[in-house]
């Protein structure tokens, strides 16, 4: 099958939601521009890690922007609290995700690639030479895993962490012994010498 490579400039949405109950949630990033609308099958640690990235982007152009340059006025947004577009029909399961700051144009650019069968099954000789790092296949190999490209403006970035945040926080609660997560129904808390919590 052809790769397909979704390139958005003007993004109108770039959300992260869930299906289901706290504990056996599916989470999905999704994009829209206009009527194109693209889902990706995500973990939960790669919400929170893209996220984490994303502060630190921030924080990092702040600090080099500290001239009262305009990125580093205060940024304005409202945030997303709608829910996913319908129907969520997963476009591809997300495998590399990377971040650019394009200084020129002050965005900020995401690249989710989909997993690919290089991922699941590592090369032997790269993990020898040390490098299992994985990357980004370049536009030109067709063979390639689909990716979506998407340019958020520094308000867009905010907005985009706020509401990460307040999804993943919509999960379960840690146990304040152990930090396992605690069902609905309790669990049984390794720290209180297995009783029910």
């Amino acid at each position: 099958m052809a790769r397909i490579i979704t390139n958005f400039e003007n993004v109108d949405r770039f959300i992260v939601g869930t299906v289901g109950q706290p504990g056996e949630r599916a989470f999905y990033l999704q994009a829209r521009n206009g009527t194109n609308l693209v889902t990706i099958a995500c973990e939960k640690a790669q919400a929170a890690a893209l996220v984490e990235r994303l502060e630190l982007l921030l924080k990092e152009i702040r600090k080099k922007n500290s001239s009262g340059h305009p990125i580093n006025s205060a940024i304005s947004y409202l945030r997303d609290d709608k829910p996913l577009e319908q129907p969520i029909a997963e476009d591809f399961r997300a495998g590399v995700m990377a971040i650019t700051w394009l200084n020129a144009e002050s965005l900020v650019m995401i690249e989710t690639q989909a997993i690919s069968e290089q991922m699941v099954f590592p090369d032997i000789t790269e993990e020898e030479n040390g490098d299992d790092d994985p990357k980004l296949i370049p536009d030109d190999d067709l063979d390639g895993p689909d990716l979506l490209r998407v340019k958020l403006s520094l308000a867009q970035v905010k907005e985009f962490i706020s509401r990460t945040n307040s999804v993943i926080d919509a999960g379960r609660q840690p146990c304040t012994f152990c930090g396992i997560p605690i069902d609905p129904n309790g669990h049984l808390c390794p720290r209180a010498n297995g009783y029910r919590r």
